[in-house]
């Protein structure tokens, strides 16, 4: 104790508390020379830091709190290069986010078993009755809309999104619901791949909306034959035909003109009015 007295130095307690490391985290960075101490007692084992230690002891907490891999952090502090700091950094942050994104996806799984919409062994597909279909077609659907004016996006989202607006449409095929239902499932999925930029997905959808309102008018409110041209029109302009992009934007200007409710005719004249041909 006095020859530690004598040279200034801290005890490995006292160095744990000002650094706020602990003593076993001291004693395996210097296992793994991360952080050595200034003197070790030749009899006793007893390690002894320099005042001047702490620095870096702050600078290993702090990094390990953010969860930097132990090689990387002794990368980090001997580095003299602030570009190579920079890129080790970068490196971690990707890291994480990708860890993020995959825990996210585990409590985005969790929540349907603690919301009871599923259970722990699985319930098939074909156990579901009617009502349970559609809820989880309205709730997807609703899911998918929410994603899609979300701005911005993670990749993560992007899947997710894309998931939803086709996982609605399976639901709805299973819920007993009418041909209308069915061609907004595909009017939603075209929109989707649109606003992902795939315009193969975005024109198949979008044709499949067109048929099936078509071949059954009578179920379909005046807002499905505009709306099924819209999102052909949008498929079109982003596939790159801009011929066939404009002759469906016309045709969905020409039935928008004919829809009597003023709220549902606003809706569909500012979806037409967003395409840019």
């Amino acid at each position: 104790m006095e020859g530690r007295a004598q040279t200034g130095l801290l005890p490995i307690g006292r160095f744990a508390r000002l650094t706020g490391l602990t003593v076993k985290a001291l004693r395996h960075y210097d296992e793994v020379g991360l952080l050595s101490p200034a003197a070790v007692d030749p009899d006793t084992g007893y390690r002894s830091y320099a005042p001047s230690q702490c620095v870096r002891g702050e600078a290993i907490r702090r990094l390990r709190g953010l969860e930097v891999p132990l090689e990387e952090v002794a990368a980090l502090l001997d580095c003299r290069d602030p570009l190579e700091v920079r890129r080790l950094l970068l490196d971690h942050q990707r890291r994480t986010a990708r860890r993020s994104s995959e825990l996210n996806a585990v409590l985005q799984g969790l929540q349907p078993l603690i919301d009871g919409k599923e259970t722990v062994m699985g319930t098939p597909s074909e156990a579901l009755d009617r009502d349970a279909h559609r809820r989880l077609g309205i709730d997807l659907f609703n899911k998918a809309w929410t994603l899609m004016e979300k701005d911005p996006r993670t990749e993560a989202e992007d899947d997710e999104l894309l998931h939803c607006a086709h996982a609605s449409g399976y639901h709805w095929l299973h819920a007993g619901g009418t041909a209308a239902n069915r061609a907004r499932s595909q009017w939603q999925c075209s929109r989707v791949h649109a606003v992902l930029g795939q315009p193969e997905g975005a024109l198949h959808h979008a044709e499949r909306c067109l048929e099936i309102v078509q071949s059954s008018r009578a179920e379909m409110e005046q807002f499905d034959l505009p709306a099924a041209y819209e999102a052909l029109a949008r498929a079109h302009v982003l596939a790159g035909d801009t011929d066939a992009a404009r002759r469906y934007l016309e045709l969905g200007r020409q039935e928008t003109g004919r829809i009597e409710d003023e709220d549902e005719r606003a809706i569909i004249e500012a979806d037409l009015a967003s395409i840019v041909v």
